[in-house]
């Protein structure tokens, strides 16, 4: 529900020089997540629950939301934050991998910032993040 105090999404969008399924499987899968990103227990099934090791935020608790195959993976991160990888087919065995971490809110205090301090930091880490993506799958 969105309400006044609603943050905006953050959004990435990157153009990666892999083909798709390979991208999918960076994004939905433990081992392909774990490698770029954290160390975690994800299965690509829609109610599956599964930690990520966020080390000085300790572990953290997700559920995946929506799943399909290989262009959209979504899963519920804590109490209030979305991440959705969206990807898309392009020529020439190219894949566009947009990110969106959605539930920001500027009401909320967790680990002692509000959200919106958390949200800044959070968009500068998942810029690396997606490069760093963009490595692993184009390596």
């Amino acid at each position: 529900m969105e309400t006044q105090n609603t943050l905006p999404d953050i959004v990435h969008t990157l153009t990666f020089k892999a083909p798709i399924l390979k991208v999918w499987d960076a994004v939905s899968t433990s081992n392909g997540l774990s490698a770029w990103f954290m160390p975690n227990d994800l299965e690509a099934v829609v109610g599956h629950e599964f930690k990520i090791d966020a080390g000085p935020f300790g572990i953290q608790p997700c559920i995946v939301k929506e799943v399909e195959t290989p262009n959209r993976i979504s899963f519920g991160w804590g109490k209030d934050w979305t991440i959705t990888f969206l990807l898309k087919d392009l020529a020439d065995n190219q894949t566009e991998c947009t990110l969106i971490h959605s539930g920001w809110n500027a009401d909320i205090i967790e680990h002692g910032m509000p959200h919106a301090v958390i949200r800044e930091q959070m968009n500068n880490g998942w810029g690396g993040l997606h490069r760093a993506l963009g490595k692993y799958v184009e390596a």
